[in-house]
Protein backbone atom coordinates (compact mmCIF):
# COMPACT_ATOMS: atom_id res chain seq x y z
CA UNK A 1 0.00 0.00 0.00
CA UNK A 2 1.60 3.25 -1.26
CA UNK A 3 1.49 6.01 1.72
CA UNK A 4 -0.07 9.26 1.30
CA UNK A 5 2.12 11.53 0.77
CA UNK A 6 0.63 14.52 -2.12
CA UNK A 7 -2.41 16.72 -1.68
CA UNK A 8 -4.79 18.40 -4.24
CA UNK A 9 -6.35 21.54 -3.96
CA UNK A 10 -8.91 23.10 -6.79
CA UNK A 11 -8.30 26.69 -6.18
CA UNK A 12 -9.51 28.16 -9.25
CA UNK A 13 -12.64 29.14 -8.66
CA UNK A 14 -13.65 32.75 -9.18
CA UNK A 15 -15.68 33.57 -5.79
CA UNK A 16 -18.39 35.31 -7.17
CA UNK A 17 -20.40 34.72 -3.96
CA UNK A 18 -18.25 37.21 -2.07
CA UNK A 19 -17.93 40.05 -4.77
CA UNK A 20 -16.73 42.74 -5.33
CA UNK A 21 -14.31 41.73 -2.06
CA UNK A 22 -13.23 39.07 -4.59
CA UNK A 23 -12.73 40.76 -7.57
CA UNK A 24 -8.90 41.69 -7.09
CA UNK A 25 -8.55 39.41 -4.48
CA UNK A 26 -8.70 35.39 -4.31
CA UNK A 27 -11.41 33.87 -1.91
CA UNK A 28 -8.77 31.41 -1.09
CA UNK A 29 -7.17 34.52 0.55
CA UNK A 30 -9.91 36.17 2.89
CA UNK A 31 -8.53 35.97 6.40
CA UNK A 32 -10.26 34.37 9.18
CA UNK A 33 -9.30 35.94 11.90
CA UNK A 34 -5.41 36.45 11.07
CA UNK A 35 -4.60 33.63 8.25
CA UNK A 36 -6.50 33.40 4.69
CA UNK A 37 -8.66 30.40 4.38
CA UNK A 38 -6.11 28.36 2.20
CA UNK A 39 -4.10 28.24 5.19
CA UNK A 40 -5.94 26.37 7.17
CA UNK A 41 -6.69 23.86 4.77
CA UNK A 42 -2.82 23.22 4.11
CA UNK A 43 -2.03 23.04 7.82
CA UNK A 44 -4.27 20.06 7.65
CA UNK A 45 -3.21 18.57 4.75
CA UNK A 46 0.59 19.13 6.67
CA UNK A 47 -0.70 17.67 9.93
CA UNK A 48 -1.65 14.40 7.72
CA UNK A 49 1.96 13.66 6.35
CA UNK A 50 1.35 15.56 3.06
CA UNK A 51 4.77 16.09 1.60
CA UNK A 52 3.56 17.80 -1.95
CA UNK A 53 1.24 20.34 -2.05
CA UNK A 54 -0.54 20.75 -5.88
CA UNK A 55 -2.81 24.09 -6.63
CA UNK A 56 -4.93 24.14 -9.47
CA UNK A 57 -4.98 27.88 -10.04
CA UNK A 58 -6.41 30.11 -12.31
CA UNK A 59 -5.77 33.83 -13.53
CA UNK A 60 -5.90 36.53 -10.51
CA UNK A 61 -4.31 33.91 -8.33
CA UNK A 62 -0.96 35.06 -7.89
CA UNK A 63 -1.67 36.39 -3.83
CA UNK A 64 -1.75 32.99 -3.46
CA UNK A 65 1.21 32.04 -4.58
CA UNK A 66 2.36 35.04 -3.15
CA UNK A 67 1.56 33.91 0.08
CA UNK A 68 3.66 30.66 0.13
CA UNK A 69 6.77 32.15 -0.88
CA UNK A 70 9.76 33.64 0.73
CA UNK A 71 9.21 37.69 1.56
CA UNK A 72 12.93 38.83 2.09
CA UNK A 73 12.01 42.00 2.25
CA UNK A 74 9.10 41.16 4.93
CA UNK A 75 11.05 39.01 7.06
CA UNK A 76 14.08 41.77 7.01
CA UNK A 77 11.90 44.25 7.69
CA UNK A 78 10.49 42.52 10.96
CA UNK A 79 13.91 41.17 12.15
CA UNK A 80 14.92 45.04 12.29
CA UNK A 81 12.13 46.35 14.25
CA UNK A 82 12.39 42.80 16.59
CA UNK A 83 9.23 41.37 16.09
CA UNK A 84 10.84 37.94 16.15
CA UNK A 85 7.68 36.38 17.19
CA UNK A 86 6.23 37.15 14.74
CA UNK A 87 8.61 36.39 12.43
CA UNK A 88 9.14 33.35 13.58
CA UNK A 89 5.54 32.37 12.92
CA UNK A 90 6.11 33.34 9.65
CA UNK A 91 9.14 31.21 8.93
CA UNK A 92 7.33 28.05 10.46
CA UNK A 93 4.83 28.55 8.19
CA UNK A 94 6.69 28.53 5.06
CA UNK A 95 6.84 25.75 2.94
CA UNK A 96 10.33 23.98 1.86
CA UNK A 97 11.79 24.64 -1.65
CA UNK A 98 9.90 22.19 -3.81
CA UNK A 99 7.29 21.21 -1.72
CA UNK A 100 4.86 23.30 -3.55
CA UNK A 101 3.30 22.83 -6.91
CA UNK A 102 1.17 25.23 -9.23
CA UNK A 103 -1.03 24.35 -12.25
CA UNK A 104 -3.61 25.58 -14.19
CA UNK A 105 -7.30 24.83 -14.77
CA UNK A 106 -7.26 27.12 -18.20
CA UNK A 107 -11.33 26.65 -18.00
CA UNK A 108 -13.92 26.53 -15.85
CA UNK A 109 -15.22 22.81 -16.06
CA UNK A 110 -15.53 21.69 -12.52
CA UNK A 111 -14.08 20.26 -9.96
CA UNK A 112 -13.75 16.80 -11.82
CA UNK A 113 -11.90 19.06 -14.60
CA UNK A 114 -9.74 20.62 -12.25
CA UNK A 115 -8.65 17.31 -10.64
CA UNK A 116 -7.70 15.91 -13.90
CA UNK A 117 -5.48 19.15 -14.35
CA UNK A 118 -3.02 17.63 -11.35
CA UNK A 119 -2.72 14.20 -12.74
CA UNK A 120 1.20 14.59 -14.23
CA UNK A 121 1.87 15.79 -10.87
CA UNK A 122 -0.15 13.78 -8.72
CA UNK A 123 1.54 10.59 -10.97
CA UNK A 124 0.80 7.15 -10.54
CA UNK A 125 0.15 7.31 -6.72
CA UNK A 126 -3.00 7.41 -4.10
CA UNK A 127 -3.56 11.37 -2.91
CA UNK A 128 -5.99 13.50 -0.99
CA UNK A 129 -7.97 16.11 -2.57
CA UNK A 130 -9.32 19.25 -0.26
CA UNK A 131 -11.64 21.76 -1.01
CA UNK A 132 -10.03 24.91 -0.11
CA UNK A 133 -13.60 26.19 0.90
CA UNK A 134 -14.23 23.76 3.61
CA UNK A 135 -12.02 24.42 6.92
CA UNK A 136 -12.47 22.34 9.61
CA UNK A 137 -12.17 22.73 13.95
CA UNK A 138 -11.33 19.56 16.10
CA UNK A 139 -8.62 18.70 17.60
CA UNK A 140 -7.48 15.95 15.48
CA UNK A 141 -7.40 16.93 11.91
CA UNK A 142 -9.77 15.59 9.52
CA UNK A 143 -7.62 14.54 6.90
CA UNK A 144 -5.17 13.13 9.46
CA UNK A 145 -7.87 10.31 10.89
CA UNK A 146 -8.70 9.70 6.77
CA UNK A 147 -4.93 8.81 6.62
CA UNK A 148 -5.14 6.49 9.56
CA UNK A 149 -8.61 4.92 8.22
CA UNK A 150 -6.85 4.57 4.86
CA UNK A 151 -3.73 2.41 6.23
CA UNK A 152 -6.30 -0.11 7.79
CA UNK A 153 -9.12 -0.05 4.88
CA UNK A 154 -6.76 0.56 1.76
CA UNK A 155 -8.74 1.61 -1.02
CA UNK A 156 -10.31 4.95 -1.24
CA UNK A 157 -11.97 7.33 1.60
CA UNK A 158 -14.26 10.28 1.55
CA UNK A 159 -14.89 12.15 4.91
CA UNK A 160 -18.42 12.40 5.86
CA UNK A 161 -21.32 14.19 8.46
CA UNK A 162 -24.78 13.75 9.49
CA UNK A 163 -27.30 16.21 7.93
CA UNK A 164 -30.78 16.64 9.06
CA UNK A 165 -32.51 13.71 6.59
CA UNK A 166 -34.63 16.48 5.31
CA UNK A 167 -31.45 18.31 4.00
CA UNK A 168 -30.57 15.43 1.92
CA UNK A 169 -30.91 17.54 -1.53
CA UNK A 170 -28.77 19.45 -0.62
CA UNK A 171 -25.48 17.26 -0.50
CA UNK A 172 -23.46 14.15 -1.94
CA UNK A 173 -24.89 10.95 0.11
CA UNK A 174 -23.58 7.81 0.84
CA UNK A 175 -25.17 4.69 1.96
CA UNK A 176 -23.59 2.87 4.76
CA UNK A 177 -22.65 -0.36 4.81
CA UNK A 178 -20.15 -3.13 7.04
CA UNK A 179 -18.54 -1.12 9.80
CA UNK A 180 -14.61 -0.42 10.40
CA UNK A 181 -12.99 1.13 12.61
CA UNK A 182 -13.43 4.73 12.42
CA UNK A 183 -16.40 4.31 9.96
CA UNK A 184 -17.97 2.50 7.29
CA UNK A 185 -17.66 1.11 3.99
CA UNK A 186 -19.57 2.87 1.19
CA UNK A 187 -22.27 1.06 -0.83
CA UNK A 188 -23.72 3.68 -2.65
CA UNK A 189 -22.93 7.35 -3.80
CA UNK A 190 -26.30 9.27 -4.69
CA UNK A 191 -26.04 13.28 -5.63
CA UNK A 192 -28.40 15.24 -3.86
CA UNK A 193 -31.31 12.90 -3.35
CA UNK A 194 -34.38 13.91 -2.56
CA UNK A 195 -35.12 13.03 1.17
CA UNK A 196 -37.53 9.80 0.46
CA UNK A 197 -34.65 8.45 -1.99
CA UNK A 198 -31.84 8.89 0.09
CA UNK A 199 -29.77 5.74 1.42
CA UNK A 200 -28.50 7.39 4.55
CA UNK A 201 -28.21 11.22 5.84
CA UNK A 202 -24.41 11.19 5.78
CA UNK A 203 -23.07 13.69 3.18
CA UNK A 204 -19.85 13.85 1.71
CA UNK A 205 -17.94 17.50 3.45
CA UNK A 206 -15.10 18.18 0.84
CA UNK A 207 -12.17 15.84 1.70
CA UNK A 208 -11.00 12.59 -0.06
CA UNK A 209 -8.74 10.15 -0.82
CA UNK A 210 -8.51 8.47 -3.93
CA UNK A 211 -6.71 6.11 -6.30
CA UNK A 212 -4.78 7.50 -9.45
CA UNK A 213 -7.36 5.18 -11.38
CA UNK A 214 -9.91 7.90 -11.10
CA UNK A 215 -7.78 10.19 -13.65
CA UNK A 216 -8.29 7.69 -16.56
CA UNK A 217 -12.01 7.71 -15.49
CA UNK A 218 -11.92 11.49 -15.85
CA UNK A 219 -10.44 12.05 -18.91
CA UNK A 220 -12.91 10.22 -20.66
CA UNK A 221 -15.98 11.65 -18.50
CA UNK A 222 -18.91 13.22 -20.01
CA UNK A 223 -19.93 16.56 -18.59
CA UNK A 224 -23.07 16.34 -15.90
CA UNK A 225 -24.24 18.95 -13.37
CA UNK A 226 -24.54 21.99 -14.59
CA UNK A 227 -22.45 21.01 -17.86
CA UNK A 228 -19.54 20.34 -16.06
CA UNK A 229 -17.24 17.55 -15.76
CA UNK A 230 -18.51 15.91 -11.87
CA UNK A 231 -16.08 14.18 -9.67
CA UNK A 232 -19.00 12.28 -7.90
CA UNK A 233 -19.73 10.94 -11.60
CA UNK A 234 -15.97 9.21 -12.24
CA UNK A 235 -15.68 7.96 -8.39
CA UNK A 236 -19.33 6.01 -9.10
CA UNK A 237 -17.66 4.76 -11.89
CA UNK A 238 -14.02 3.98 -9.67
CA UNK A 239 -16.82 2.58 -7.05
CA UNK A 240 -17.75 -0.58 -9.41
CA UNK A 241 -14.25 -1.38 -9.44
CA UNK A 242 -12.48 -0.48 -6.29
CA UNK A 243 -14.03 -0.37 -2.68
CA UNK A 244 -14.88 3.02 -0.93
CA UNK A 245 -14.81 4.28 2.87
CA UNK A 246 -16.27 6.49 4.88
CA UNK A 247 -14.87 8.03 7.75
CA UNK A 248 -17.14 10.05 10.02
CA UNK A 249 -15.86 13.44 10.88
CA UNK A 250 -17.06 14.40 14.19
CA UNK A 251 -15.78 18.34 14.37
CA UNK A 252 -17.17 21.38 13.00
CA UNK A 253 -17.07 22.43 9.01
CA UNK A 254 -17.28 25.62 7.58
CA UNK A 255 -18.26 26.26 4.40
CA UNK A 256 -16.37 29.66 3.89
CA UNK A 257 -17.50 29.57 0.02
CA UNK A 258 -20.74 31.39 1.44
CA UNK A 259 -20.76 34.71 3.22
CA UNK A 260 -22.77 32.77 6.43
CA UNK A 261 -20.36 29.73 6.32
CA UNK A 262 -17.24 32.34 6.65
CA UNK A 263 -18.71 34.71 9.33
CA UNK A 264 -19.35 31.60 11.40
CA UNK A 265 -15.59 30.37 11.03
CA UNK A 266 -14.64 33.80 12.18
CA UNK A 267 -16.08 33.49 15.15
CA UNK A 268 -15.72 30.08 15.80
CA UNK A 269 -11.95 30.50 15.30
CA UNK A 270 -12.06 33.50 17.51
CA UNK A 271 -13.10 32.24 19.88
CA UNK A 272 -10.90 29.62 20.00
CA UNK A 273 -8.01 32.00 20.68
CA UNK A 274 -7.80 32.93 24.29
CA UNK A 275 -6.40 36.45 24.12
CA UNK A 276 -9.86 37.17 21.82
CA UNK A 277 -12.27 34.63 23.61
CA UNK A 278 -13.43 37.98 25.98
CA UNK A 279 -13.86 40.51 24.12
CA UNK A 280 -15.74 38.79 21.23
CA UNK A 281 -17.64 37.13 23.52
CA UNK A 282 -19.12 40.36 25.25
CA UNK A 283 -19.67 42.06 21.62
CA UNK A 284 -22.10 38.92 20.90
CA UNK A 285 -23.79 39.70 24.04
CA UNK A 286 -24.20 43.83 23.55
CA UNK A 287 -25.47 43.21 19.77
CA UNK A 288 -27.99 40.19 21.12
CA UNK A 289 -28.82 42.69 23.91
CA UNK A 290 -29.79 45.01 21.76
CA UNK A 291 -32.41 42.86 20.35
Amino acid sequence: MKRIRKAVFPVAGLGTRFLPATKAIPKEMLPVVDRPVIQYVVEEAREAGIEHFIFVTGRNKTALEDHFDVQVELYDTLSRRGKTDVLERLKAMQPQPGEMSYTRQQEPLGLGHAVWCARELVGEEPFALLLPDMIMQSERGCLKEMVALYEETGGNVLAVEECDPSETHKYGIVGRGKETHTGFEITVMVEKPKPEDAPSNFFINGRYILQPEIFSLLENQETGAGGEIQITDAMLRLHAKQPFYAYIYKGRTFDCGSPEGFVEANLAFALQREEMRSRVKRLMQEIFGED
